[in-house]
């Protein structure tokens, strides 16, 4: 039993190490994880609180019909107007006073188009660089019908 000091020292190590590890997780993990599986109740009502910035497509068609017109018939029909212009929801308060950004395709259309090996082989993507010329995409493609 001269091992039994050893074994209690290592013991009270464990269980020191194991108050300072729960201690620690009580004061950094909130009250409320945990309450909806591995989420944090709370942050439902955090984001519910937080103001509207997106339309939705929706909200865009009802006043952009010609616009949509065109999408629907393109390569772009199931791409959400706001993935390119940004959120809306003041544009819809406000239409005059508030107008879309015009993305700057040259920045916009390599985010989805840049060749990429990881990307499907029928996915339209092009090398920029040496595509292009120079000019931005939106020279010689229309976005909203990029056939032409």
């Amino acid at each position: 039993m001269k091992d039994a000091e050893h074994l209690l020292r290592i013991a009270v190590v464990f269980v020191m190490g194991l108050l300072v590890f729960f201690g620690v997780r009580a004061f950094f993990v909130p009250r409320s994880f945990g309450e909806y599986g591995h989420y944090r109740g709370d942050a439902i009502a955090e984001a519910a609180a937080l103001p509207i910035a997106y339309a939705g497509h929706q909200t865009c068609e009802e006043c952009h019909s010609e616009v949509l017109e065109v999408k629907r018939k393109g390569t772009h029909a199931g791409v959400a107007c706001e993935a390119c212009h940004g959120p809306q929801a003041k544009h819809t308060e406000d239409p005059v006073a508030l107008l879309p950004r015009l993305p700057d395709s040259a920045v916009l259309c390599p985010v989805c188009h840049e060749a990429s090996s990881a990307k499907p082989k029928s996915f339209p993507q092009v090398d920029t660089k040496e595509h292009s010329g120079g000019l931005t995409c939106n020279s010689c493609h229309k976005p909203h019908d990029p056939s032409l």
